[in-house]
């Protein structure tokens, strides 16, 4: 009876009190979450159902039910229809070219007073020109600003030019007064001159004023060496060309400015 009894298990033993317990890292905590998400989604179901509608989406739900649904007879205006002639489906009008459906229902939602979306549109409509004329104000700007350069540019190369035909026409009247024993030229800036008289000039002042002649413009003192050269000489600049006499010169020289010789 003794062996019986020591086979059959003691509910007090430590066997029993001491129990092991699934101690692996994370478990318990993974378990917590589990938990505390399922109380939570449960939570939210029974808010869901319990909750109570608000008079808007009441309002709203009903709203669409009824326009979804289309008018009977019990409607006093569906029944005058019908009374004259009219049938479900069929198009408004005496001929029949009206509308079909009723025209739509916008709710205003907004706490914002009559007119205040038509002023928010001119607002915005008058934002967007502003925003468009500024744009067409500022290309305006820079296609002026582009002109003025092509302006300038085309300016400096011209003057650039003439200053080139000038130093020619300077070399020319030089070498053709020479052949003619002329020591002297009829202007000083006639003939190009030379490094040693340039230096000269930069130490005396008053050389140099004389040697701008007064202010005449290149183009100025192009055309007066270049009538210069024609009337003397009989030479145009323009064909390079010495010519015989006058009617030799005007029968075929095209003209004493350069554009005639384009």
């Amino acid at each position: 009876m003794k062996l019986k009894m020591a086979e059959e298990e003691d509910y007090m033993s430590d066997s029993f009190i001491n129990v092991q317990e699934d101690v692996r890292p994370g478990l318990p905590m993974l378990r917590q979450i589990r938990e505390a998400r399922r109380k939570e989604e449960k939570k939210q179901e029974a808010n869901m159902k319990n909750r109570q509608k608000s008079l808007k989406e009441q309002e709203q739900e009903r709203r669409e039910i009824g326009l979804k649904n289309a008018l009977g007879c019990e409607n006093k205006g569906f029944a005058l229809l019908q009374k004259m002639g009219y049938k479900s489906g069929q198009a408004l009008g005496k001929s029949g070219d009206g509308i079909v459906e009723p025209i739509p229902l916008n709710v205003k939602t907004g706490k914002s007073g009559i007119g205040h979306e038509a002023l928010l549109k001119r607002k915005a409509e008058e934002k967007l020109e502003n925003y468009r004329r500024k744009i067409h104000m500022k290309n305006q700007v820079e296609e002026k600003a582009a002109e003025q350069f092509r302006m300038r540019l085309k300016n400096k190369q011209e003057e650039m030019k003439l200053e080139g035909d000038l130093k020619r026409s300077q070399r020319a009247c030089q070498q053709l007064d020479t052949q003619k024993n002329i020591q002297v030229p009829r202007e000083a800036w006639y003939w190009l001159r030379t490094e040693e008289e340039t230096k000269e000039d930069e130490e005396e002042e008053q050389d140099e004023d004389e040697y701008k002649s007064e202010g005449l413009s290149v183009l100025e003192k192009l055309q007066t060496l270049t009538s210069y050269l024609r009337e003397e000489h009989l030479y145009c600049i323009w064909c390079g060309t010495a010519y015989e006499d006058k009617e030799d010169l005007s029968a075929n020289c095209p003209g004493p400015t350069s554009a005639d010789h384009d």
